[in-house]
């Protein structure tokens, strides 16, 4: 692989992975859907402007009811989520839990076409959950964001059920848009999820006093997270396997990390097991397996296809 495609890998996951605290410091300010809202509007206002003039096409009107369901569950209710559980979950964690995507992915995949686990994908999905299991539990008794009893708890159940969201967005989207435009796909994705949480927004909470901080977070977390990223996204796919461009899964906890400590978020030795288990977890679900030792009816479902769905995730 290039130097010019690690470095590109490697600002993927940076931008991906600061998504996480940008999201924490966006939810001090604004209410879980008004963040979802504006980082799907400020993400498509950018491919909006990019389709206008590279000439991308979108995808065929009868393809609509397909196009919704993936932007539910890739775009409006994985991001609502994200932002409801991380007002009580660090961002580190939530990064960490974020990497659960393609396990949930290759499970929803077997049972889809009914294949028989390798004892590598067994032990890939194992270490996976162990490893969060860990960081979570590193993170008990951390005193919640709003004071609430099982705060924590709650809010990790919250983004494991946003990361099952992606994992769905996946399958959807392979069985049933493949071979369209990506730009245009991705254009499309954040346009219906905003039009999905528009309502709600208005009807809801709205944001009151309004900060620097928060601000910059949901405009560089739109742009640059749910915009940038998609066509950064693209173009490393289009230079790279996919099974290279799965690293990215890999380095998300890393920076989530890494960017935690800017928040000064409590990351302790039991934390860093904990990611060092769910990243193996991820490397042993991408180890391809001898022959014979699985049986299954379409082949061997593919770990790295929970990368962000079509692009986007986590967090």
């Amino acid at each position: 692989m290039k130097t010019k495609s690690i470095l590109q890998i490697l600002l993927l996951s940076a931008v991906w992975g600061v998504s996480f605290l940008l999201i924490r410091i966006a939810g001090s300010t604004f209410p879980p859907f008004w963040v979802a809202l504006l980082r799907c509007t400020l993400g498509a206002a950018l491919l909006w402007t990019v389709l206008g003039f590279g000439g991308n096409k979108l995808p065929p009107r009868r393809l609509l009811p397909w196009l919704l369901l993936v932007a539910l569950f890739n775009n409006a209710m994985p991001f609502t989520f994200f932002a409801w559980g991380e007002r009580t979950v660090p961002s580190n964690v939530a990064a960490v839990i974020n990497a659960t995507t393609p396990i949930w992915t290759l499970l929803l995949t077997m049972a889809l076409h009914r294949t028989r686990a390798a004892l590598l994908t067994i032990g890939g999905v194992l270490l996976g959950f162990s490893g969060v299991l860990v960081v979570v539990v590193s993170h008990a008794g951390d005193a919640a964001a709003d004071n609430t009893p099982g705060g924590v708890l709650r809010g990790t159940i919250v983004i494991a059920i946003a990361a099952l969201g992606y994992a769905i967005a996946t399958v959807m989207a392979k069985a049933k848009l493949q071979g369209l435009d990506p730009i245009g796909l991705a254009t499309t994705q954040l346009s219906l999820a905003g039009l999905m949480i528009l309502p709600v927004a208005l009807a809801g909470a709205h944001p009151t006093t309004l900060h620097l901080a928060p601000v910059a977070a949901i405009a560089v977390l739109g742009f640059a997270g749910s915009g940038f990223a998609y066509l950064l996204y693209y173009r490393v796919l289009a230079e790279v396997s996919a099974t290279h461009v799965a690293a990215v899964t890999y380095l998300l906890p890393l920076w989530g990390i890494f960017w935690g400590l800017f928040a000064h978020e409590s990351i302790g030795l039991l934390t860093c097991l904990g990611v060092a288990i769910t990243i193996s977890g991820l490397l042993l679900l991408n180890l391809r397996p001898r022959a014979g030792q699985v049986q299954q009816t379409h082949g061997q479902p593919d770990a790295a296809l929970g990368i962000r769905s079509n692009a986007k995730a986590g967090g």
